[in-house]
Formats: C-alpha cells, sequence, structure tokens
C-alpha cells in the first residue's frame, strides 16, 4: 500500500479528518483525528500497510472548554467595541458636515447579547504514534474521550506492542483501554489511584 492509497482509507473512514505534514520539518507525514470508534479500523489500516507502532500516550485537555468561552466572550466584546466606535465616528462626520443623523436611533440601539457557549466537558486525547522506517514516513492517530469518562478501545489484539504502552497510558492519564485483558498498574505502585499527568492532579 503506498502512501497516497494510505492517506485516501484513512480518510474514508467516518467522521475522520487526515492532514497531511511536511516530514522534514514536522517529523510526521499524516496528522489523523478520529472518534474512538473509528480507531480500531484505522489501526487495522496501518497494520496492513506495514506499519510499526512507536508508542501510545495521552494529552490532559483540562480548561479547554473555558478558555474558548472565554475567547468567544473577548470576541463578542471586541466586536460590540468596533460597532460602538464606527458608530460613534458615523455621528461625528455627520454632525461637522452639518448633515441630519437619520440612522442615529438605530445604531444606538444596544445590540442582543449572544448566548454564551454551552459548557461542556474537558477531553482526555489518546495519541497513536506508527512508522515505517523503509519509507521514512510516520503517522499520528488521535482519538478524544471525554475526560470525566475517558475510555477508547485497545488495539493490544492487532500490536502486541500496545499491551504495555496502554498500561503506561493509563498509569499516567487514566484512559481506560477497553478490551485490554491486563490493565493493571505497569510503572505505578499497583495500589495507585491517581494519574500524575492529569493537569488537576497534585502530590
Amino acid at each position: 500500500m503506498d502512501a497516497d492509497t494510505l492517506k485516501q482509507r484513512l480518510a474514508a473512514l467516518p467522521s475522520a479528518a487526515v492532514q497531511e505534514l511536511d516530514h522534514a520539518r514536522r517529523g510526521f507525514s499524516l496528522d489523523v483525528s478520529l472518534p474512538p470508534a473509528q480507531l480500531v479500523a484505522a489501526v487495522r489500516i496501518l497494520d496492513e500497510a506495514g506499519y510499526f507502532i512507536e508508542t501510545i500516550t495521552g494529552v490532559d485537555w483540562l480548561g479547554e472548554n473555558a478558555a474558548k468561552i472565554k475567547e468567544a466572550q473577548a470576541a463578542a466584546a471586541a466586536k460590540k467595541a468596533a460597532a460602538a466606535k464606527k458608530a460613534a465616528e458615523a455621528r461625528k462626520a455627520a454632525e461637522e458636515a452639518g448633515e441630519p443623523l437619520p440612522e442615529e436611533a438605530a445604531a444606538e440601539e444596544p445590540e442582543a447579547e449572544a448566548a454564551p457557549p454551552e459548557p461542556a466537558v474537558d477531553d482526555m486525547e489518546a495519541i497513536y504514534d506508527f512508522n515505517r522506517y523503509d519509507r521514512c514516513h510516520r503517522v499520528t492517530l488521535r482519538t478524544r474521550t471525554p475526560r470525566d469518562k475517558p475510555s477508547v478501545p485497545s488495539i493490544a489484539n492487532i500490536y502486541q506492542a500496545a499491551h504495555w504502552h496502554e498500561r503506561e497510558t493509563h498509569d499516567f492519564f487514566g484512559i481506560v483501554f477497553e478490551g485490554h485483558g491486563y490493565l493493571v498498574p505497569l510503572l505505578l505502585p499497583e495500589d495507585a489511584d491517581y494519574h500524575p499527568l492529569r493537569k488537576d492532579y497534585s502530590a
């Protein structure tokens, strides 16, 4: 399977987003985002194409939605201020020209406040890196799952090496790999009930 065919097959998965990257600059050739339900299908495609798995890790997106809400509020405030400034400039120009201000009343009407963004649960993200040395071609798969119940399917039955990586990722991020046959702590103490790479973890 050549690189173009691989890209097409990954892009054909439902809700998959495939971004082609400059390998020389980024160290990766494809960056693929997809829902957990499509993860196993994507991994099977990479397995069929002869890629090996380099690693699995996680990202904690705690605070992402709050940041988005804050950004949206700032943008709305900036838009409102720009509209007020424009209206004031129009009034001043009309006054200086001795022209009537027929649109003044309309311009001064307060704009309807935009509804604030809906609060949403932050995500955890599981990231899988695959490689083919003979082609100098690396592929990243990304899949997100709600942070309050992070769960993605295990791929250990496809890549045996994933068994170890999934345990490690579960240790540090608390992501549950459904179907993993031995998801017990790998590096943390056996009785660990914490995940030290979560943003809200404090020792």
